[in-house]
Protein backbone atom coordinates (compact mmCIF):
# COMPACT_ATOMS: atom_id res chain seq x y z
CA UNK A 1 0.00 0.00 0.00
CA UNK A 2 1.01 3.63 -0.47
CA UNK A 3 1.16 6.15 2.36
CA UNK A 4 1.97 9.85 2.35
CA UNK A 5 4.94 10.70 4.57
CA UNK A 6 7.20 13.75 4.74
CA UNK A 7 5.67 15.10 1.54
CA UNK A 8 6.26 11.98 -0.59
CA UNK A 9 4.64 8.59 -1.26
CA UNK A 10 6.14 5.48 0.31
CA UNK A 11 5.30 1.90 -0.61
CA UNK A 12 4.70 -0.09 2.58
CA UNK A 13 3.98 -3.68 3.54
CA UNK A 14 2.75 -4.59 7.00
CA UNK A 15 2.69 -8.04 8.61
CA UNK A 16 1.37 -9.31 11.93
CA UNK A 17 -1.27 -8.08 14.33
CA UNK A 18 -1.58 -4.27 14.54
CA UNK A 19 -1.68 -4.69 18.32
CA UNK A 20 1.91 -6.01 18.34
CA UNK A 21 4.87 -3.74 18.99
CA UNK A 22 6.01 -2.40 15.63
CA UNK A 23 9.37 -3.19 14.05
CA UNK A 24 10.28 -0.92 11.13
CA UNK A 25 12.84 -2.40 8.73
CA UNK A 26 14.96 0.12 6.76
CA UNK A 27 16.89 -1.28 3.81
CA UNK A 28 20.20 -0.18 2.36
CA UNK A 29 21.56 1.54 -0.72
CA UNK A 30 19.43 1.07 -3.82
CA UNK A 31 17.64 -1.91 -2.29
CA UNK A 32 13.91 -2.48 -2.33
CA UNK A 33 11.81 -3.63 0.62
CA UNK A 34 11.98 -7.15 -0.83
CA UNK A 35 15.57 -7.38 0.38
CA UNK A 36 14.08 -7.87 3.83
CA UNK A 37 13.00 -11.44 2.91
CA UNK A 38 9.48 -12.49 3.83
CA UNK A 39 10.69 -15.56 5.82
CA UNK A 40 12.76 -13.23 8.04
CA UNK A 41 9.72 -11.01 8.54
CA UNK A 42 7.61 -14.07 9.40
CA UNK A 43 10.09 -15.08 12.10
CA UNK A 44 9.60 -11.67 13.74
CA UNK A 45 5.81 -11.93 13.41
CA UNK A 46 6.00 -15.33 15.12
CA UNK A 47 7.40 -13.51 18.17
CA UNK A 48 4.26 -11.39 18.37
CA UNK A 49 5.69 -8.34 16.63
CA UNK A 50 4.13 -6.21 13.93
CA UNK A 51 6.57 -5.86 11.02
CA UNK A 52 6.71 -2.90 8.65
CA UNK A 53 8.97 -2.96 5.60
CA UNK A 54 8.97 -0.18 3.01
CA UNK A 55 10.72 1.18 -0.05
CA UNK A 56 12.97 4.11 0.77
CA UNK A 57 12.48 7.20 -1.35
CA UNK A 58 13.90 6.82 -4.86
CA UNK A 59 13.68 3.02 -5.05
CA UNK A 60 11.00 0.41 -5.58
CA UNK A 61 7.49 1.80 -5.75
CA UNK A 62 8.10 4.91 -3.64
CA UNK A 63 8.48 8.46 -5.00
CA UNK A 64 11.39 8.89 -7.42
CA UNK A 65 13.53 12.00 -7.78
CA UNK A 66 14.49 11.48 -11.41
CA UNK A 67 14.17 15.21 -12.12
CA UNK A 68 17.36 15.68 -10.06
CA UNK A 69 19.40 13.54 -12.46
CA UNK A 70 22.27 11.28 -11.46
CA UNK A 71 24.42 12.40 -8.55
CA UNK A 72 27.68 14.17 -9.43
CA UNK A 73 30.06 12.51 -6.99
CA UNK A 74 33.02 14.68 -8.01
CA UNK A 75 31.04 17.85 -7.33
CA UNK A 76 29.82 16.46 -4.00
CA UNK A 77 33.36 15.65 -2.85
CA UNK A 78 34.65 19.04 -4.05
CA UNK A 79 31.94 20.85 -2.09
CA UNK A 80 32.65 18.83 1.05
CA UNK A 81 36.36 19.64 0.77
CA UNK A 82 35.53 23.33 0.40
CA UNK A 83 33.07 23.31 3.29
CA UNK A 84 30.15 24.31 1.06
CA UNK A 85 26.74 22.61 0.77
CA UNK A 86 27.05 19.54 -1.48
CA UNK A 87 24.78 19.27 -4.54
CA UNK A 88 22.55 16.39 -3.42
CA UNK A 89 18.89 15.71 -4.12
CA UNK A 90 18.22 14.94 -0.44
CA UNK A 91 20.07 13.91 2.69
CA UNK A 92 20.02 10.98 5.08
CA UNK A 93 18.29 13.35 7.51
CA UNK A 94 15.47 13.68 4.97
CA UNK A 95 15.27 9.90 4.77
CA UNK A 96 15.13 9.68 8.57
CA UNK A 97 12.22 12.12 8.51
CA UNK A 98 10.57 9.81 5.96
CA UNK A 99 10.62 7.06 8.61
CA UNK A 100 9.07 9.35 11.22
CA UNK A 101 6.43 10.40 8.69
CA UNK A 102 5.76 6.74 7.92
CA UNK A 103 5.16 6.03 11.62
CA UNK A 104 2.71 8.90 11.75
CA UNK A 105 0.87 7.74 8.64
CA UNK A 106 0.51 4.24 10.13
CA UNK A 107 -0.52 5.69 13.52
CA UNK A 108 2.44 4.05 15.26
CA UNK A 109 3.60 6.11 18.24
CA UNK A 110 6.88 4.29 18.86
CA UNK A 111 8.71 1.52 17.01
CA UNK A 112 11.71 -0.75 17.18
CA UNK A 113 13.85 0.70 14.38
CA UNK A 114 16.08 -1.66 12.42
CA UNK A 115 18.39 -0.66 9.59
CA UNK A 116 20.90 -2.47 7.38
CA UNK A 117 23.88 -0.71 5.76
CA UNK A 118 22.59 2.71 4.61
CA UNK A 119 19.38 1.77 6.41
CA UNK A 120 21.43 1.50 9.61
CA UNK A 121 22.67 5.05 9.08
CA UNK A 122 19.08 6.23 8.70
CA UNK A 123 17.97 4.24 11.74
CA UNK A 124 20.76 5.83 13.81
CA UNK A 125 19.49 9.28 12.85
CA UNK A 126 15.91 8.38 13.72
CA UNK A 127 17.03 7.17 17.16
CA UNK A 128 19.23 10.22 17.76
CA UNK A 129 16.98 12.97 16.39
CA UNK A 130 13.51 11.55 17.11
CA UNK A 131 13.99 9.64 20.39
CA UNK A 132 10.34 9.77 21.44
CA UNK A 133 9.40 7.69 18.40
CA UNK A 134 11.90 4.87 19.03
CA UNK A 135 11.65 1.90 21.41
CA UNK A 136 14.96 0.33 20.39
CA UNK A 137 17.62 0.48 17.69
CA UNK A 138 19.23 -2.39 15.81
CA UNK A 139 22.04 -1.15 13.56
CA UNK A 140 23.22 -3.83 11.11
CA UNK A 141 26.39 -3.79 8.95
CA UNK A 142 26.47 0.01 9.18
CA UNK A 143 28.87 2.76 10.20
CA UNK A 144 29.27 6.12 11.93
CA UNK A 145 30.73 8.05 8.95
CA UNK A 146 33.97 8.34 10.91
CA UNK A 147 36.44 9.20 8.13
CA UNK A 148 39.28 7.48 9.98
CA UNK A 149 37.70 4.04 9.63
CA UNK A 150 39.01 1.62 7.02
CA UNK A 151 37.12 1.65 3.74
CA UNK A 152 35.95 -1.08 1.38
CA UNK A 153 38.33 -3.52 -0.23
CA UNK A 154 39.26 -2.53 -3.81
CA UNK A 155 37.02 -5.31 -5.14
CA UNK A 156 34.05 -4.19 -3.01
CA UNK A 157 34.59 -0.56 -3.99
CA UNK A 158 34.53 -1.57 -7.66
CA UNK A 159 31.14 -3.21 -7.09
CA UNK A 160 29.86 -0.15 -5.20
CA UNK A 161 30.92 2.29 -7.92
CA UNK A 162 30.37 0.02 -10.91
CA UNK A 163 27.52 0.70 -13.30
CA UNK A 164 26.03 -2.51 -14.69
CA UNK A 165 24.53 -2.67 -18.19
CA UNK A 166 20.90 -1.65 -18.61
CA UNK A 167 18.91 -4.84 -17.98
CA UNK A 168 16.30 -3.75 -20.51
CA UNK A 169 19.03 -4.03 -23.14
CA UNK A 170 21.36 -6.68 -21.69
CA UNK A 171 19.64 -8.75 -19.02
CA UNK A 172 22.33 -11.42 -18.89
CA UNK A 173 25.03 -8.77 -18.50
CA UNK A 174 23.12 -7.22 -15.63
CA UNK A 175 22.65 -10.63 -13.97
CA UNK A 176 26.36 -11.38 -14.41
CA UNK A 177 27.21 -8.08 -12.67
CA UNK A 178 24.82 -8.96 -9.82
CA UNK A 179 26.25 -12.46 -9.44
CA UNK A 180 29.76 -11.05 -9.24
CA UNK A 181 28.63 -8.44 -6.70
CA UNK A 182 27.18 -11.18 -4.51
CA UNK A 183 30.41 -13.13 -4.81
CA UNK A 184 32.51 -10.11 -3.83
CA UNK A 185 30.49 -8.64 -0.94
CA UNK A 186 28.45 -11.69 0.11
CA UNK A 187 29.08 -14.01 3.03
CA UNK A 188 31.89 -16.57 2.61
CA UNK A 189 30.57 -18.52 5.57
CA UNK A 190 26.99 -18.59 4.23
CA UNK A 191 27.13 -18.86 0.44
CA UNK A 192 24.02 -18.28 -1.66
CA UNK A 193 23.41 -20.35 -4.77
CA UNK A 194 23.58 -18.71 -8.19
CA UNK A 195 19.96 -19.65 -8.84
CA UNK A 196 18.84 -17.94 -5.62
CA UNK A 197 20.66 -14.72 -6.52
CA UNK A 198 19.33 -14.73 -10.09
CA UNK A 199 15.78 -15.29 -8.83
CA UNK A 200 15.98 -12.41 -6.35
CA UNK A 201 17.52 -9.99 -8.86
CA UNK A 202 15.03 -10.91 -11.58
CA UNK A 203 12.09 -10.44 -9.20
CA UNK A 204 13.36 -7.02 -8.14
CA UNK A 205 13.83 -5.94 -11.76
CA UNK A 206 10.25 -6.92 -12.54
CA UNK A 207 9.10 -4.78 -9.61
CA UNK A 208 11.19 -1.66 -10.27
CA UNK A 209 14.44 -0.48 -11.85
CA UNK A 210 15.85 2.87 -10.70
CA UNK A 211 19.61 3.33 -11.30
CA UNK A 212 19.25 7.07 -10.74
CA UNK A 213 17.81 6.40 -7.30
CA UNK A 214 20.87 4.32 -6.38
CA UNK A 215 23.08 7.21 -7.49
CA UNK A 216 21.18 9.86 -5.54
CA UNK A 217 21.01 7.73 -2.39
CA UNK A 218 24.76 7.17 -2.60
CA UNK A 219 25.21 10.92 -2.92
CA UNK A 220 23.32 11.31 0.36
CA UNK A 221 25.59 8.73 2.01
CA UNK A 222 28.77 10.45 0.79
CA UNK A 223 27.53 13.85 1.97
CA UNK A 224 26.48 12.61 5.42
CA UNK A 225 28.66 14.06 8.19
CA UNK A 226 30.27 12.08 11.01
CA UNK A 227 27.44 10.84 13.25
CA UNK A 228 29.48 9.98 16.38
CA UNK A 229 28.38 13.04 18.33
CA UNK A 230 24.75 12.21 17.59
CA UNK A 231 25.20 8.55 18.46
CA UNK A 232 26.41 9.55 21.91
CA UNK A 233 22.98 11.09 22.58
CA UNK A 234 20.99 7.91 21.84
CA UNK A 235 19.16 6.69 24.92
CA UNK A 236 17.16 3.72 23.62
CA UNK A 237 18.43 0.12 23.99
CA UNK A 238 20.71 -0.60 21.06
CA UNK A 239 22.13 -3.73 19.46
CA UNK A 240 24.83 -3.43 16.79
CA UNK A 241 25.34 -6.41 14.48
CA UNK A 242 28.13 -6.76 11.96
CA UNK A 243 29.75 -9.43 9.83
CA UNK A 244 33.38 -10.24 10.55
CA UNK A 245 33.87 -10.85 6.82
CA UNK A 246 32.20 -7.67 5.54
CA UNK A 247 34.39 -6.27 2.71
CA UNK A 248 32.16 -3.26 1.95
CA UNK A 249 31.75 -1.77 5.43
CA UNK A 250 34.49 -3.47 7.46
CA UNK A 251 33.75 -4.79 10.94
CA UNK A 252 35.71 -1.90 12.51
CA UNK A 253 32.73 0.28 11.57
CA UNK A 254 30.42 -1.88 13.65
CA UNK A 255 32.79 -1.69 16.58
CA UNK A 256 32.94 2.10 16.20
CA UNK A 257 29.14 2.30 16.13
CA UNK A 258 28.79 0.27 19.31
CA UNK A 259 31.54 2.25 21.02
CA UNK A 260 29.71 5.52 20.43
CA UNK A 261 26.15 4.51 21.41
CA UNK A 262 25.80 4.41 25.21
CA UNK A 263 25.35 0.85 26.51
CA UNK A 264 25.13 -0.64 23.02
CA UNK A 265 25.50 -4.39 22.69
CA UNK A 266 27.80 -5.56 19.89
CA UNK A 267 27.30 -8.82 17.99
CA UNK A 268 29.93 -9.87 15.44
CA UNK A 269 29.03 -12.81 13.20
CA UNK A 270 31.89 -14.88 11.81
CA UNK A 271 31.61 -15.62 8.10
CA UNK A 272 28.98 -12.92 7.48
CA UNK A 273 29.66 -10.44 4.69
CA UNK A 274 27.43 -7.63 3.46
CA UNK A 275 24.16 -9.42 2.77
CA UNK A 276 21.34 -11.35 4.44
CA UNK A 277 21.67 -14.99 3.36
CA UNK A 278 18.88 -17.35 4.48
CA UNK A 279 21.22 -19.33 6.74
CA UNK A 280 21.67 -16.21 8.90
CA UNK A 281 18.04 -15.13 9.39
CA UNK A 282 18.04 -16.39 12.97
CA UNK A 283 21.11 -14.25 13.76
CA UNK A 284 19.27 -11.14 12.58
CA UNK A 285 16.04 -12.06 14.35
CA UNK A 286 17.92 -12.79 17.60
CA UNK A 287 19.66 -9.39 17.47
CA UNK A 288 16.38 -7.55 16.86
CA UNK A 289 14.61 -9.57 19.57
CA UNK A 290 17.41 -8.81 22.03
CA UNK A 291 16.85 -5.07 21.43
CA UNK A 292 13.10 -5.59 21.96
CA UNK A 293 13.71 -7.45 25.21
CA UNK A 294 16.06 -4.77 26.46
CA UNK A 295 13.45 -2.09 25.74
CA UNK A 296 10.89 -4.01 27.79
CA UNK A 297 13.29 -4.34 30.70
Amino acid sequence: MQVQANGISLEVERFGAPSGEAVVLIMGLGAQLTRWPRPLCDKLVAKGLQVVRFDNRDVGLSTKFDQAGFANFGAILKALAAGTPPPIAYSLDDMARDVVGLLGALEIDRAHVVGASMGGMIAQLVAADHPTRVRSLTSIMSTTANRALPGPTPEALAVLLGRPPDPRVDLEGYLAFSLNANKVIGSPGFPMSESMVREAVTADLARSFSPGGYSRQYGAVIASPDRRSKLKTITCPTVVMHGAADPLIPVEAGRDTAANVPNAELRIIEGLGHNLPPQTFDFFVDAIWRAVERSRA
